[in-house]
């Protein structure tokens, strides 16, 4: 009744005051210039040679376990009813072996038409190639029906793994080799919870590849989860090297300053690492000089534990939000 709504309003008129200090400085609020978008609102675009209803990544997450299994099955059936990307997680354990294939063979489940990506990280792919097992490589993607490879790059991670690798050489000579040796394949490289500086991503930028994925800090950060195992002093003085690091905001303008004196040969962003909700990612997609998308990766797995019901209302809220605010905010 309106009198109850009314009633509503004034009982909580106060608790909703908006002190300046919660006054998002990003936009300007234009509430003149638009009608309410209609359900269905297209928000599609091309990226990374296919169409996406939405300009969101679900980011690399898990694998190799029965839970794993079925968040990866969750999130590849809501990928293809609103129509995202998707990378999937570390695909070590299925390289040399089939018995967690089921884990990551997701293709039937997401459908033809949306991107998907396998995963290994740079310490696999210098194996690989220090074996000449390139095979495998190209094994991986071919059996996964995948688009191509994500290739993380996580030396933090590793060394604060009581079990990580250590690399032998620097992970742009074993990019390019990579490169080099499957000069048709579509790869994306990223990092896992540290972001890349302005030397890193102007080598990367300089490659033919099909995206970089940020990894940002400020979101999930697998140096400060690896540390969490351990105990004992040696851990504790080692930690403040996980909080380093650069921000999505901080790449995302590192880039655009090196495209305006480089030649880039990369296509794509995927602009994740700290992206709290979908107006971060409105903004920071908005920004980008390069074709972007946002991606998140904890977001995602929290609601697909929970099910695939409270993931699909998770997406479709962020549909809506996405499409009020390219109806009434302008990035300033």
């Amino acid at each position: 009744m309106p009198t109850d709504r009314k009633k509503a309003h004034l009982d909580l008129a106060l608790k909703s005051h908006a002190g300046f200090e919660f006054a998002d400085q990003r936009f300007n609020y234009e509430p003149l210039m638009s009608a309410h978008p209609v359900a269905g609102t297209s928000l599609a675009r091309p990226f990374m040679g296919r169409e996406l209803q939405l300009p969101v990544w679900v980011s690399s997450m898990t694998g190799g376990t029965p839970l794993a299994g079925e968040i990866n099955r969750n999130l590849a059936m809501v990928c293809r009813e609103f129509g995202m990307g998707m990378g999937l997680g570390s695909c070590r354990s299925i390289l040399e072996d089939d018995t967690w294939l089921k884990h990551f063979a997701l293709r039937s489940v997401i459908g033809p038409d949306l991107p998907l990506y396998a995963n290994l990280g740079i310490n696999q792919i210098e194996v690989m190639i220090s074996q000449n097992k390139w095979n495998l490589i190209s094994g991986l993607v071919s059996k996964l029906e995948a688009d191509g490879l994500m290739v993380h790059v996580n030396p933090f991670q590793e060394f604060f793994q009581p079990e990580g690798d250590r690399l032998k050489y620097a992970p742009i000579d074993s990019i390019r080799k990579l490169i080099d040796r499957f000069p048709d394949m579509k790869i994306v490289v990223k990092e896992v919870g540290q972001g890349m500086g302005p030397h890193s991503l102007r080598a990367l930028l300089e490659l033919p590849l099909e995206a970089i994925e940020f990894g940002a800090y400020g979101g999930t950060n697998f140096s400060k989860l690896e540390s969490l195992r351990q105990s004992g002093e040696r851990i504790k003085a080692l930690l403040p090297l996980a909080a380093t690091g650069h921000t999505a905001s901080d790449m995302l303008e590192a880039i655009n300053d090196i495209s305006k004196t480089s030649c880039v040969a990369t296509r794509h962003l995927i602009i994740s690492g700290g992206i709290k909700d979908f107006l971060d990612g409105y903004y920071l997609i908005g920004k980008s000089v390069l074709p972007a998308v946002y991606g998140q990766a904890s977001a995602f797995l929290i609601h697909a534990q929970a099910g695939i019901d409270q993931l699909r209302q998770f997406v479709a809220a962020q549909a809506e939000g996405l499409r009020m605010a390219y109806a009434y905010l302008q990035i300033k």
